[in-house]
């Protein structure tokens, strides 16, 4: 995992929003190394351990519901770059065609396989193929579709000096978001996401780059563990 030089970042990110937040990193060169060898390591015993519960969950996707196993969708990660990420699909077929790219709670698309899956966050168990492949990494900002990153303001683009992350920060304070967007009218979900939730979440994702470094990582792989596991005891470290 290498910080590019400033001078060949993409023109929308080279801002002095967005240089603060290089200087930090550009400080930190080393971890960002030992963070990249880290990530192989950890996706691959991950791979081993979950290879044999993700067959199972395979199986209970096709004998729920009709479609593939998988859901691909295009994200963005560093550098404002396209990539497919890998899901168990959680939804019907169908489901970009029927609602909006966030999901509310009690969404009608989803799946009774899927309802539990998103609840223990299994559906995510594919992006070890994602990690191992360079496209994300464990800890970072939780990679969002093009549209709405075009809504990105300035300083927001600092999140794409990382690639994607598998978990978060943003991703254990958020993790009820769908909740939070079910009691928004279908028609103005996308608005609020853009409007409301993603300002929310980005704070704790550039403050995540503030203090980027090896026991911020550990801290957030712990406490995604205890928040999956269902603590409610859970502090949300800011």
């Amino acid at each position: 995992m290498i910080l590019r030089p400033w001078t060949k970042l993409p023109n929308k990110m080279r801002t002095k929003e967005v240089y603060k937040y290089y200087v930090i990193l550009e400080k930190r060169k080393t971890w960002l190394v030992f963070k990249r060898l880290i990530d192989i390591v950890i996706s691959f015993i991950m791979l081993v351990v979950l290879i044999i519960p993700m067959a199972f969950i395979a199986v209970a996707i096709k004998l729920d519901s009709r479609g593939p196993v998988f859901f691909l969708q295009e994200r963005v990660t560093q550098y404002g770059r396209i990539f497919k990420i890998f899901k168990f699909r959680t939804m019907v077929v169908n489901a970009s065609e029927l609602g909006s790219a966030v999901t509310v709670d009690n969404d009608n698309r989803i799946t009774k396989v899927g309802k539990f899956l998103r609840k223990y966050r299994m559906d995510e168990f594919p992006q070890v193929f994602n990690i191992l492949a360079g496209d994300m990494t464990l800890i970072g900002t939780r990679p969002e579709v093009a549209k709405y990153v075009k809504r990105y303001t300035p300083e927001m683009y600092a999140t794409l000096l990382l690639p994607a992350g598998l978990t978060s920060r943003t991703s254990i304070a958020y993790k009820d978001e769908d909740k939070i967007l079910g009691e928004v009218a279908p028609d103005e979900v996308d608005d609020v996401y853009v409007n409301e939730v993603l300002p929310a979440k980005m704070k704790y994702n550039l403050e995540s780059i503030k203090k980027f470094g090896f026991f911020q990582e550990m801290s957030v792989l712990w406490d995604t563990f205890v928040s999956v596991v269902g603590s409610e005891k859970l502090t949300v470290h800011k």
